[in-house]
Parts: structure tokens; sequence; C-alpha cells
């Protein structure tokens, strides 16, 4: 980043129509990426995660003088991003079926996106995270795909290390449980 996000903040409290819009320029820049890879592994899709990234940028620009800096810029965003994708899959629910038939909604998303460029298991997994409970798959992603500590979750989630700890040990258990009946 150019400049610390506590400049950030202070340009869109004091700063001009035209360096609000600069500084906004620039969160978006750095932090586009990050964000739809968290939106991506939610929704599957690849155009729905740029539709629901969107979304949450627009929404953050019309926002963006009710951010209090409690927490980081980055936080804030992701917060909005995973309402926005929670949001949308509760619009729009994907059925898996546990049995791998053909027809999964799933499925064909994955088989259909040109840019999903994973093998069988890669495939396989992504079915058996959408199986899981909406909290589960945040944990879930969170941990195994970023990377993420139970202590950075509690804060961005808002939820405690044990239970944090707890849904990602459930989670695996079923993605286990998944992968042990597809065989």
């Amino acid at each position: 980043m150019l400049f610390p996000e506590n400049e950030i903040v202070e340009v869109f409290k004091d700063g001009s129509e035209g360096e609000k819009r600069q500084a906004f320029e620039l969160l978006v820049r750095e932090y586009s990426q990050k964000l739809y890879w968290q939106i991506r592994h939610l929704v599957i899709s690849h155009d729905d995660a740029n539709d629901i990234l969107q979304n949450t940028f627009v929404k953050a620009w019309l926002n963006i003088d009710s951010f209090m800096g409690y927490s980081k810029l980055y936080t804030w965003l992701f917060r909005i991003a995973l309402n926005e994708s929670l949001s949308f899959l509760n619009r729009r629910p994907q059925t898996v079926q546990i049995d791998g038939e053909a027809g999964s909604s799933l499925e064909q998303q994955l088989e259909s996106d040109p840019y999903f460029d994973g093998d069988e298991t890669e495939r396989q997994l992504q079915q058996a995270i959408a199986t899981l409970p909406d909290k589960q798959r945040v944990v879930f992603n969170l941990r195994y795909f970023d990377g993420m500590k139970y202590e950075d979750m509690s804060r961005l989630l808002g939820t405690s290390t044990g239970a944090l700890k707890t849904s990602y040990h459930l989670a695996v258990k079923k993605i286990e449980t998944y992968f042990n009946t597809t065989d």
C-alpha cells in the first residue's frame, strides 16, 4: 500500500472529492484480488464473485463516511464482502447432491465455468465445501485457503476462537465424510 490506512481514512474524512476518489481507487487496487478470492471460495462462480465484489465496493463507497476506524479497512471491507456473499447464497441456494449424480447445480456450475481449472479432486473439494453450513464454510475457507489464524478470524467474525476451532473441526470431518462416501 502506498500510504497507511489511517491516512486513507483521514482523506475520506477531510479530503476533497478528487482525493477521496483517488484514495478509494487505491483501496480497490489493493484489496480487489484478496476480496475476490474470499468471495469466490464462497460462491464458486467467477461471474457471481465479480458481481459481489463490485457490490462490495459500491456499498463501501456509499458508506465510507460511516467507517469509524474501530477495525482495519480490510476487515471492514471483508465484512461487507462476506455479508454480500451470504445474502447472495441465501437468495440463490445451491443444491448439491452428495451421491455425485450428474445434474448437481454446483457440478454443472464448476464444469461450465471457464475460469475453473481444478482437477477432479479440486472439484470434489468444492462440492464438499458447498455442502457445509455457511458459518462452517466461511471458517473452513479462511483457515484452509488463506491460512488465517483463529485469533484473526475471531476479530473478523466476532466469534470466540473456541467456536471457530469447533466449526473448523466439524467442517473438516464433514469434508472427510463427503470424500469417503463418494469413492
